[in-house]
């Protein structure tokens, strides 16, 4: 049951940063760097902002996937399996997280996101040609994507890269197709986590559905968008964006 009252400043501001963090995702990756700090910001409690940042973010990958499905970039049968690790993995990780202590989550997820914009800043980018696979695809499916869907069921922002960089270096896929992949891995992961969240009851309602309609708002933006800006200059001001936000954040509590 939601309790957390926002004033219409805080929701103007959430419903904006879910707009800009969605058309900066459909150009460059990396939204959650943005919506998730904004969360926290807007003094929800760290448990209530992991769930609410699921079930806004929920749309993105649900669009992306059924697009991706319905565009045959990728076959059912081939995702299926991998899908559902993915979900086991989120499950576990969602469920863990609800058993941390709230006081620490609030330093803990602020230094995960500074770890995770770090990364994002400087991570190369992958290969877009296939090569040979360097790991088994049963390890692949067994280790790799439960151990990416418990780290997004946890934290979650970043997760869609980590799975298309997962899928280039060790399963030899090309760029395309990687990130056509982790679009409903991704989906997966988020829906599982959003389940839990659900059935605890930490999910804040206004704030979720109207940083729904910001993510619909943004993603349509970005996609009329793409190619005409450097996603390397997007990268940087995402995670300029993501840090400042989190400074913020400390000023107000202490």
């Amino acid at each position: 049951m939601e309790s957390i009252h926002l004033s219409f400043e805080l929701l103007a501001f959430l419903f904006g940063t879910a707009t800009v963090a969605a058309f900066l995702d459909t150009l460059a990756g990396g939204g959650g760097l943005l919506s998730l700090p904004a969360l926290i910001l807007s003094g929800i409690p760290p448990l209530f902002a992991l769930g609410t940042n699921k079930l806004q973010g929920s749309m993105g990958t649900a669009t992306a996937t059924f697009m991706m499905l319905r565009k045959r970039r990728v076959r059912w049968e081939d995702v299926k399996i991998l899908m559902l690790a993915a979900f086991i993995g989120s499950t576990l990780g969602t469920c863990a997280v609800q058993f941390i202590d709230t006081a620490m989550l609030t330093f803990i997820i602020p230094g995960v996101l500074v770890v995770i914009a770090v990364y994002f800043l400087f991570s190369p980018l992958p290969s877009e040609t296939a090569t040979e696979p360097k790991l088994p695809l049963s390890l692949y499916r067994n280790l790799v994507v439960p151990v990416i869907g418990w780290y997004d069921g946890m934290f979650g922002p970043g997760t869609g890269s980590f799975f298309a960089l997962a899928g280039v270096s060790l399963r030899g896929q090309g760029l395309i197709h990687s990130t056509a992949v982790a679009k409903t891995l991704n989906f997966s992961t988020n829906i599982s986590s959003l389940l839990v969240f659900l059935v605890a009851g930490k999910v804040v309602w206004t704030a979720g559905i109207l940083m729904m309609a910001g993510q619909a708002l943004g993603a349509w933006a970005g996609s009329h968008c793409l190619f005409m800006i450097n996603p390397k200059f997007l990268r940087i001001l995402i995670v300029v964006m993501c840090l400042g936000m989190l400074v913020k954040f400390f000023f107000t509590l202490y």
